[in-house]
């Protein structure tokens, strides 16, 4: 499945046009590597998210095509969750 893809249907990114900018924006890593939107993902990849204050980092467990949205969290293992600190 596409990283694209795989964001918006895990809701980690609300919609999928935001989950292909921030993949433009060199935001998104699977395993240490910065990917394109159409780079696939894999059960056991790690995935980097950075966002303007948050990183999170998760572990993919499954990559289903749709889910209900009370099922979205079963896709993946939170490893990280973090805020950055604010630069004055």
């Amino acid at each position: 499945m596409r990283i694209d893809k795989y964001l918006k249907v895990s809701r980690l990114v609300k919609r999928r046009t935001v989950a292909k900018d921030v993949c433009v924006g060199e935001k998104i890593s699977i395993n240490n590597k910065v990917v394109k939107p159409s780079a696939e993902v894999k059960i056991g990849d790690h995935i980097i998210l950075e966002f303007a204050n948050r990183v999170i980092e998760v572990k993919v467990l499954a990559t289903p095509n749709s889910v209900k949205a009370n099922e979205a969290q079963t896709l993946y293992e939170l490893i990280r969750d973090e805020r950055k600190a604010e630069s004055i």
